[in-house]
């Protein structure tokens, strides 16, 4: 780990973040509360205030996954805004990604290498890599620390099944990693443009990092 990360016993907080989950749970509490008022009353259909609540559920999972995967990237890297901002771009692009960051654990004996970097991670290189014609753009970056260690290496795939969604290439590596160490893998979407990360063998969507 190189000088000025910060231990993973360090404080998570993102305090902005945190404070809207805390408003938006309680705004949750509060449509549930009223569709069990709802429920009680024959001349109204609680239906259209369970869809409601559905979306915002599936909202509300993002931001907690956005919340947790900046607590859990901070304290093995400081590279973290770099991170999000390229995610963000490459999502708004529906340019395909995965990024690996190490944590504790080291990934190399489950990795098939590929071609080395050893640069600064910073948010235009990796969106460099991952432009759609590179030859470096179809396998996985490799992050550790604040160093973008290598690029196109291949990650084992999961043999999961997330939900009835036939998975591709991109995320099924992403959680065949995850299901084997403490790495965080992010993950973006070319068919769809959206990003998600994968960790300790599950995937959750994010709407930034």
């Amino acid at each position: 780990m190189t000088t000025g990360i910060r231990s993973p016993q360090a404080d998570c907080d993102f305090s902005p973040l945190k404070e809207q989950l805390k408003i938006d749970l309680q705004k949750m509490i509060g449509e549930i509360e009223g569709s069990l008022e709802v429920l009680h009353n024959e001349d109204q259909c609680v239906l259209g205030r369970i869809e409601t609540i559905k979306e915002r559920l599936t909202l509300l999972e993002s931001k907690a996954a956005t919340f947790y995967l900046n607590c859990y990237l901070a304290p093995f890297t400081d590279k973290y805004a770099d991170l999000s901002i390229c995610i963000r771009h490459l999502s708004e692009r529906r340019h395909g990604a995965l990024i690996a960051v190490e944590r504790r654990e080291a990934l190399d004996a489950l990795i098939q290498p590929g071609t080395p970097i050893g640069a600064s991670i910073t948010y235009p290189l990796l969106e460099s890599i991952f432009y759609p014609g590179n030859p470096l753009h179809d396998g996985a970056v490799l992050i550790r620390a604040n160093e973008i260690v290598s690029a196109a290496n291949v990650l084992p795939l999961s043999k999961a099944i997330i939900g009835e969604r036939k998975l591709g290439t991109r995320h099924r590596a992403a959680i065949g990693l995850s299901e084997r160490t403490d790495a965080i893998v992010l993950v973006v979407s070319e068919e769809t443009g959206r990003s998600s990360f994968a960790y300790k063998g599950q995937l959750y969507p994010v709407i930034s990092l």
